[in-house]
């Protein structure tokens, strides 16, 4: 079994598109193991100690259908000891006012319910006026734009798994 589990929701395929990403950067699918939160089962969240949860930011701060569907769920599930990073796809110039709200409601949700967050993101280079996702200056996890800064993308989740080894203790 993989050491991280990759708990994903997409609509439009940029965010599994991510996800497949990630899990390449880490190494491939014997170290992270992928989730498409429409397929899972409380129970899943128990194989692993390290998460990472990724979810676009929809309409107007919302998160994404299946995310939204799953989000009464997390309550069942047991968080404590575990170390979650977060990453998002959101459009910062459309969407200037919530650009990657959905990651910062997960992120507040998951750490309430025990959890620690890891993989925080500095948001020198994005262009936005507020976000759910902001704690202490940085984002809770990987912000990504895929509208508008898709040149940008491979770059940053190659330094954002980087800094996840490191953090995860791998």
């Amino acid at each position: 079994m993989s050491k991280i589990g990759l708990f994903f929701g997409t609509t439009t395929g940029k965010t599994e598109s991510v996800a497949e990403t990630i899990q390449k950067e880490f190494g491939g699918q014997d170290v992270v193991t992928l989730h498409n939160i429409i397929d899972v089962d409380d129970d899943d969240f128990a194989d692993y100690q390290y998460l990472i949860i990724g979810c676009p930011t929809w309409n107007i701060g919302e998160l994404q259908s299946d995310w939204d569907g799953y989000f009464p769920e997390l309550d069942n599930i047991d968080f404590n000891g575990k170390k979650v990073a977060y990453f998002g796809t959101g459009d910062q110039i459309g969407y200037a006012d919530n650009f990657q709200d959905a990651m910062g409601i997960l992120s507040e949700k998951i750490t309430e319910l025990g959890a620690t967050t890891v993989g925080y993101w500095s948001t020198d280079g994005y262009d936005f006026n507020e976000s759910k996702a902001v704690k202490n200056g940085k984002f809770v996890g990987l912000a990504l734009d895929e509208d508008n800064q898709a040149d940008l993308t491979d770059e940053r989740i190659k330094a954002w798994v980087v800094q996840l080894k490191k953090e995860f203790g791998m």
